[in-house]
């Protein structure tokens, strides 16, 4: 089992499982009036036309490669060492996983406040991670994300693990270390991976208005 990760799934639905559309329509409609009262204004995009398939995302990695990716972020967030989580015992894993949830307690990353399997983050600039009443029933426990702040935070610690993103958004071949602390990137294999997932998910939903959707 691992996370899946979907945008534009509403459309994927209507082109292929009538009855998932209808669960994901209803969802989204739940979502929405949940929004409103924290003066977010956002309906996922309903018209489906051939030329949606351009922003149409699906990708999945097992969930330690989130884990991994979160701990990047908070060492990187931290100012200390980042090393892949392959080369470090298990006993520093959890360690550094202790820092994680530390830091969850901010209430302040898009990235950690967030289910593991389930949730969404929506193309709407808020600062700070949204926590929906639980009568809402929106899935994730309801904690909803930026997409916009989400593509912020990865692209921050990017560079920790030898990724680098041109001007126009496309995402470079690994670099090697170069002794300024940028890592060898074939050691982040799963780390980059889940990051690059992530980041083309981040454009397809800005792109096109569909939220990211964690299944």
């Amino acid at each position: 089992m691992g996370l899946g990760i979907s945008v534009g799934i509403l459309c994927d639905q209507a082109r292929n499982d009538p009855e998932g559309y209808e669960h994901y329509r209803t969802a989204f409609e739940q979502l929405t009036s949940a929004l409103a009262p924290e003066g977010v204004d956002w309906h996922e995009p309903q018209t489906i036309h051939a030329a949606d398939d351009e922003h149409d995302f699906a990708a999945g990695f097992p969930y330690r490669y989130l884990s991994h990716l979160r701990r990047i972020y908070t060492l990187t967030l931290l100012g200390e060492p980042v090393t892949p989580a392959a080369s470090i015992s298990e006993a520093q894993y959890e360690s550094d996983q202790e820092q994680v949830a530390d830091e969850t307690t901010m209430f302040a990353s898009h990235l950690l406040c967030h289910a593991d399997d389930a949730g969404y983050y929506i193309p709407v600039d808020f600062p700070d991670p949204l926590f929906l009443p639980q009568e809402a029933k929106i899935p994730g426990g309801g904690m909803v994300g930026s997409t916009q702040q989400l593509l912020a935070e990865l692209m921050g610690f990017a560079p920790a693990i030898g990724i680098h993103v041109d001007e126009h958004g496309e995402i470079q071949e690994p670099q090697p270390d170069d002794g300024d602390g940028n890592a060898d990137a074939d050691a982040f294999e799963p780390e980059r991976y889940a990051w690059s997932q992530m980041y083309q998910a981040c454009r397809a939903s800005i792109a096109s208005g569909h939220a990211i959707v964690f299944c």
